[in-house]
């Protein structure tokens, strides 16, 4: 439900990047996304599903909460009862096969419990985590208790996690600390992390992804004018679709990153406040 600054690498490194030559799968994947609707359409549910789309997947969408909110901000939301969320999740599982899970906004302690429970009947399944904590006009999603949840109950389960430097902190318990000192703090908590820049003022944005094993990568790109409505989600979705495709971790996390810079530099301005990420057309992804 938040924005992250995610921007394009050189022109070598987007042709270095391109989405990997593959076999089109004779069915699209299908992936679970847990999140909140956003009623103006530029985040939560609704900008999952149109990055699954153009990822060339099948969307499964449970949505945990609902929220009040425009291009300009969050002004309210309610989570929605344990039971009807797991009733949701439950239905779509018995029928679909799902490759991956993207978890967005969860709301309360109790959501981040319930989807520990589904996430239990999706042994091996990749979870990707973007620990949505608040809006990207500033907004708070939940109080900081859910972020020390999910770090300690789902973050384990997780193959990434996708927050940015401020929600970052908020997992860490560091409010001045830098990405290198937040991934110390997480990364026991889980194997990959790949914490998004942008929200100072530096002319160039680092994206880092931190590995437990000691790998690090860091994409440095120019940043964009302008604030953007939903790119994390866009981010995290996109990623999860790239893996459900069978795309390694790695080049999973590039071609994500060049499709959401791809969004934000076709991204328009809707409404009276941050610009709208234009998830389609499917040639986006191509």
């Amino acid at each position: 439900m938040r924005s992250v600054a995610t921007h394009p690498p050189s022109p070598a490194r987007v042709r270095a990047v391109a989405m990997p030559a593959a076999e089109a799968p004779a069915f699209p994947p299908v992936v679970l996304t847990f999140a909140a609707s956003d009623p103006s359409g530029g985040a939560g549910l609704q900008a999952d599903i149109l990055t699954l789309a153009a990822m060339g997947c099948h969307p499964l969408s449970v949505m945990t909460a609902l929220t009040v909110q425009d291009t300009l901000d969050v002004s309210d939301f309610r989570v929605l009862d344990r039971d009807w969320v797991m009733a949701q999740a439950e239905a779509t599982i018995a029928d679909l096969p799902v490759a991956a899970v993207k978890l967005g906004m969860l709301g309360s302690v109790e959501m981040v419990e319930t989807v520990l429970e589904i996430m239990r009947k999706l042994p091996g399944v990749p979870l990707v985590c973007d620990p949505v904590l608040r809006a990207g006009g500033g907004g708070a999603l939940g109080k900081d208790e859910v972020g020390y949840a999910m770090r300690e109950r789902l973050l384990p389960l997780s193959i990434i996690a996708t927050p940015n430097l401020p929600e970052a902190r908020i997992l860490a318990e560091l409010p001045e600390g830098t990405a290198d000192e937040c991934a110390e703090k997480l990364l026991p908590f889980v194997k990959h992390l790949l914490i998004t820049g942008g929200h100072g003022d530096e002319h160039e944005i680092h994206n880092r992804l931190y590995s437990r094993d000691g790998h690090r990568e860091t994409f440095t790109c120019q940043r964009l004018p302008g604030s953007y409505h939903g790119s994390g989600c866009t981010l995290a979705s996109a990623l999860a679709g790239r893996l459900a495709l069978g795309e390694n971790l790695a080049s999973a996390v590039q071609t994500a990153l060049n499709y959401t810079w791809r969004t934000l530099r076709d991204a328009e301005q809707l409404g009276k406040g941050q610009f709208v990420p234009r998830r389609l057309p499917l040639d986006f992804c191509s």
